[in-house]
């Protein structure tokens, strides 16, 4: 063994600096006091990537089957994101939110949302149209909605930072703009140089699945990248009380255009979900990747025809959302007063990583974790990932505990 071998052995090593990566290292800090932790992220900066870029809603967990991990995690991580932001003085905005029935045929699904609410121990309110409008005079519903008022706005960096903070003061290294190439069967190669771990976390998330694929796993899964985008109101432009949510499609992990409230009580309107051709395609051509490019075309282009939902009908309509006119429309259905000219702005853009189920065709509704005795490999931290993260944290430690016992 080389010295810088020897120097570079951790007893944990984290592969992403996001809010799932940070929230682990931070847990296993918590548990093993005095083991060496080490957190490796490609960018220079925290943030760069997913958890900096996120909508800021703290999710109350009211979408989900209560048989899922997403149910459980969403509701404990509300409140432990809200305990979290009170300890540390970090902004919070505890808006709500309200979600309506645009006509009779969404009643159904509105009531299932109910009652997977309180099946998941979460608290909802179920208003007449009277009562949704005293929380918000311009909201529209077709005769009742519902309210979630544990539903919250936080400013996702600075979350992010802080969380990063509290892990380093655990002891917890954080290494900025070291990036992941390989694994050798015996060390991490790296940006500079080799890194020898105990047990490997893999929280790469849009590159989870080829780092996985390094370690023998995911053989199963790939990963597809969908673009998130906001379109702001622009100065003047009346605010909102709450955000406001359509009934979604709840056969797909998209919960449609919608309104969100910042946490410094701004509007905004979306997301996108539109397929990308490369992994980190914020722009037209920002960070091309060929090789990338060609075998997520190849992947999106056999879902056209062999998925078992109807991938071509999500991408044109996500496709669609990109003009101003047609997604301030779709925000129309939910809210009075709503025209084109008051929303003028996009804002920084976001990439989805979606995990796809090869044998079965089908996108990935929940959490997906592969492990073994060395390594843990984090494939699908699914929306709203940012909520769940501490929980999630110690769901995923308990694996790693029993993995090394």
């Amino acid at each position: 063994m080389t010295e810088h071998a020897k120097a570079a052995l951790s007893d944990f090593l984290v592969i992403g600096g996001g809010i799932v990566g940070l929230s682990i290292a931070r847990e296993l800090a918590g548990r093993h006091p005095g083991a060496k932790i080490t957190v490796l992220e490609k960018e220079p900066t925290l943030g760069a990537h997913a958890s900096g870029r996120n909508s800021g809603v703290l999710h109350a967990g009211f979408y989900y089957t209560a048989d899922s991990l997403k149910a459980r995690f969403t509701r404990d991580g509300n409140a432990a994101m809200r305990t979290f932001c009170t300890e540390k003085g970090l902004r919070i905005n505890p808006c709500g939110k309200l979600v309506v029935a645009k006509n009779p045929g969404e009643l159904p699904a509105l009531e299932t949302l109910f009652s997977r609410g309180k099946a998941n121990g979460v608290t909802l309110e179920r208003l007449t149209l009277a009562e949704a409008k005293a929380i918000e005079p311009r909201v529209k519903t077709c005769e009742w909605a519902l309210f979630s008022p544990t539903t919250a706005s936080i400013d996702p960096l600075e979350v992010l930072t802080a969380v990063a903070a509290d892990a380093r003061a655990r002891g917890v290294e954080v290494l900025l703009g070291e990036r992941y190439c390989g694994w050798s069967g015996h060390a991490v190669r790296t940006s500079r140089g080799e890194r020898r771990a105990g047990y490997i976390i893999n929280a790469a998330g849009l590159y989870a699945d080829k780092v996985a694929r390094d370690f023998g796993f995911s053989r199963d899964y790939y990963l597809l990248p969908f673009k998130g985008l906001y379109l702001y109101a622009s100065p003047g432009t009346p605010r909102l009380a709450t955000n406001i949510y359509p009934v979604p499609n709840l056969a797909n992990p998209f919960l449609g255009v919608h309104f969100t409230v910042t946490v410094d009580g701004k509007v905004k309107i979306g997301p996108t979900a539109i397929p990308c051709f490369w992994r980190e395609q914020y722009g037209w051509f920002e960070n091309f990747d060929a090789g990338e490019a060609l075998e997520i075309v190849l992947r999106e282009a056999a879902l056209f025809t062999r998925a078992q939902f109807n991938f071509r009908e999500l991408a044109m309509e996500e496709l669609r959302k990109q003009f101003r006119p047609h997604i301030v429309k779709l925000a129309g259905e939910l809210a009075e007063f709503v025209r084109t000219e008051h929303y003028a702005t996009w804002g920084r853009p976001g990439i989805r990583a979606q995990l796809v189920d090869v044998k079965n065709r089908k996108l990935e509704m929940d959490f997906r974790i592969e492990h073994d005795s060395r390594s843990l490999h984090v494939l699908n931290a699914v929306s709203p990932a940012f909520t769940c993260a501490f929980p999630f944290a110690g769901h995923v430690a308990n694996i790693v505990d029993k993995a090394l016992a």
